[in-house]
């Protein structure tokens, strides 16, 4: 095979790996049925995302960065996710493709010495912080931009019963990417399933625990019937319980995400998946301090 398709199809399973890392996974068949949620649910959302993910990826590939990494997808799903919400926030500009692409490369530049420093000195992973970062950012721009915000919606009134709360698991985990059909979550958690089961089981368990929560402690029915407590619970249960086999680890990062959505959300700070990112740092902070203390101890002994 010459080495042109070679590439292109290199290139091609890294774009898709970066659909699956997400969701912290790297597997072309869930990076593909996240492309499918996407299609299915909001499919104008589609471009904005391959803009998003070819730019950060071929940013990363020209500035030579980790060749394994480009190919995990590692330099894609914070471009994807910005492609995402700008597309979901803003409204047509004929130079929002060129913000897309300008955020997204962006994104890997400020990834990649985050990726070495963890590696070198031991930092937390950076999960989606530069995702998070620039799109405050451009949040904060918007008005010295001109770029005008989406009107919202008029939004579905749900009924509390025990079909619309199974929807609302499926709208848990579709809000990860923006989005709120419960089709489109349920290709979301086929993806998952297919790359990782056990994963996919913590996915649906964060998204129960974050629904649950929410109407236990009286918060807004409406947003949480619409899966908006449980994309976080759901990224901080998929993140924690790869490093953790310990069941007790995933459960408190998803209970710590949502008390820390909460909190944003009276800020009246976009959380976006900020929640999920401390979460997964408090709880690996704490089991490093825990393990330094013991080892300590043990030199004393």
């Amino acid at each position: 095979m010459s080495p042109l398709p070679t590439q292109a199809l290199r290139s091609l399973r890294a774009l898709l790996n970066g659909f699956s890392q997400i969701f912290l996974l790297s597997h072309a068949g869930c990076g593909l049925l996240v492309l499918l949620a996407i299609l299915i649910g909001t499919p104008q959302l589609l471009g904005g995302a391959l803009l998003g993910g070819c730019s950060s990826l071929l940013t990363a590939q020209r500035r030579g960065y980790p060749q394994a990494d480009i190919d995990a997808g590692l330099y894609g799903y914070n471009g994807i996710l910005l492609g995402l919400l700008v597309s979901v926030q803003f409204n047509w500009w004929p130079l929002l493709p060129l913000l897309i692409i300008l955020v997204a490369g962006l994104s890997s530049l400020v990834l990649a010495p985050w990726m070495r420093r963890m590696r070198e000195r031991q930092w937390l992973p950076a999960f989606t912080l530069p995702f998070v970062v620039l799109s405050w950012l451009l949040l904060w721009l918007a008005g010295a931009l001109q770029l005008q915000l989406h009107s919202d919606p008029a939004t579905a009134t749900y009924s509390l019963d025990w079909f619309t709360g199974l929807l609302a698991l499926l709208r848990g985990l579709g809000q990860v990417i923006f989005i709120d059909q419960p089709l489109a979550g349920l290709c979301l958690w086929l993806g998952l399933l297919l790359a990782d089961r056990r994963a996919a089981l913590w996915a649906l368990l964060g998204s129960a625990v974050g629904l649950s929560l929410a109407l236990y402690q009286g918060w807004a029915q409406h947003s949480a019937l619409a899966g908006l407590y449980g994309y976080n619970a759901t990224l901080a249960a998929i993140a924690l319980s790869q490093v953790h086999r310990q069941p007790w680890a995933p459960l408190l990062g998803i209970v710590l995400a949502l008390l820390l959505q909460q909190g944003f959300t009276a800020l009246g700070l976009a959380p976006l998946t900020m929640p999920f990112i401390l979460a997964c740092w408090l709880v690996q902070a704490s089991r490093r301090a825990l393990l330094a203390l013991r080892y300590a101890k043990n030199r004393v002994i």
